[in-house]
């Protein structure tokens, strides 16, 4: 039975739990930095799935390798041996420095493994990270995450955890104790409104983490697969991390999470301490696969970086007071406002753009990496036609 955009909406609240606030379009499909809604109106996707989709929508050659891998076999499990998962983790592992893969299949399921690997590792239990951050609506992730607001009801909270204030590394000098097993941080808070740290941050933070023997957990989900001109954003300050945690973009919106590290760590699990029944199966490990492949091959992580720097002085020169900062890295940007922004999405929105705000006063935006200049352009008509 085919449905129209009032019965779906209809249907929406009749049948599936109420957690997210959508606005009243049904988008149908899509093509490159497009979408449709039901009624065949185009949008420039700004958003890009919540930077799950580096490649665009309704790429014909990533459908037809998924397509082909479904033809072959979906799901065998993790009791058996598959090729796609082993060409991935290989993969992985060269472009992260690292050595081993743990497959999952979300950025909150990989901050889990994160956790459980760190403790088991270290034998201690007290991880830090930082105000604001985000990691993950479960229980362990959720813990890790400094966003008090989204687990004020939840509580009691996984124990274990201290949040310290992110960018400081005097702070995380002095949170550090002999219960200390792990510093977890995002390299960009992206949930947080793309917040930077200083450039040195994270040289400065590997130190520390040296001096003290305890692991580095970095969290790629939102900032990896070449978002930030780089494959991995930690790549920018030249260090490597003991822990990777990674997600959203890696198979271009199939669902796929992974927890990169190195053999000392990784050699502290062993067969029964964690496993995840749909996690590394081929479906999303042949799509991640090829979106790896593309991505390096139609050199989209320059691109990310030159349309990334594009886009911030497109913003930047646009002669509207309300506009606080405009900050980021890539493709990963945020527009501060000294107001609220809520109407201005609307505007957007009813114009044929499609942002996305992290707080009241910030939108953030996270296209695809394959935009080009005239959607910028056309992005920022729209924009300007909102704020004015």
């Amino acid at each position: 039975m085919k449905m129209d955009t009032k019965q779906i909406i209809n249907q929406e609240k009749k049948y599936i739990v109420h957690t997210y606030a959508r606005p009243d379009i049904v988008i149908d499909h899509g093509k490159g930095c497009y979408v449709f809604d039901k009624a065949g109106k185009k949008y420039i996707d700004l958003v890009g799935g919540i930077a799950t989709c580096p490649l665009g929508h309704g790429n014909k050659q990533f459908a037809e390798s998924i397509n082909k891998q479904i033809a072959k076999i979906t799901n065998p499990t993790n009791l058996y041996y598959t090729e796609e998962q082993v060409i991935l983790a290989e993969k992985l592992a060269k472009l992260s420095g690292l050595d081993k893969c743990f497959f999952s299949n979300s950025g909150t399921e990989s901050v889990e493994a994160a956790i459980k690997l760190t403790r088991k590792h270290a034998k201690k239990y007290e991880i830090i990270a930082t105000k604001n951050s985000f990691h993950g609506r479960t229980f362990g992730s959720l813990a890790a995450t400094g966003k008090e607001k989204i687990k004020q009801q939840f509580k009691p909270m996984l124990e274990g955890f201290r949040h310290i204030e992110y960018g400081n590394v005097k702070a995380l000098e002095k949170a550090i104790t002999n219960k200390t097993a792990a510093f977890i941080v995002e390299p960009i808070q992206g949930e947080a409104g793309i917040i930077m740290p200083s450039q040195d941050y994270l040289k400065q933070v590997r130190e520390i983490c040296n001096k003290h023997e305890i692991l580095l957990i970095i969290d790629e989900v939102q900032t990896g697969y070449g978002r930030t001109g780089k494959f991995f954003a930690y790549q920018h300050s030249k260090i490597k991390p003991d822990i990777v945690t990674l997600a959203k973009g890696l198979a271009n919106g199939i669902p796929i999470g992974v927890t990169i590290t190195n053999n000392n760590v990784a050699n502290s699990f062993k067969p029964g301490d964690h496993g995840s029944t749909f996690g590394g199966n081929p479906v999303s490990c042949k799509a991640a696969n090829f979106t790896i492949e593309h991505i390096i091959s139609k050199k989209l992580m320059q691109k990310a970086s030159m349309m990334g720097d594009y886009l911030i002085k497109k913003i930047s020169s646009l002669n509207i007071s309300s506009i606080k900062e405009v900050r980021g890295k890539g493709l990963m940007i945020a527009i501060e406002f000294n107001k609220q922004v809520k109407n201005i999405l609307k505007k957007c929105l009813d114009n044929g753009l499609i942002v996305n705000s992290t707080s009241e006063k910030v939108i953030r935006l996270l296209p695809p990496l394959t935009i080009n200049k005239k959607i910028i352009d056309d992005s920022i008509k729209i924009l300007e036609k909102a704020l004015k």
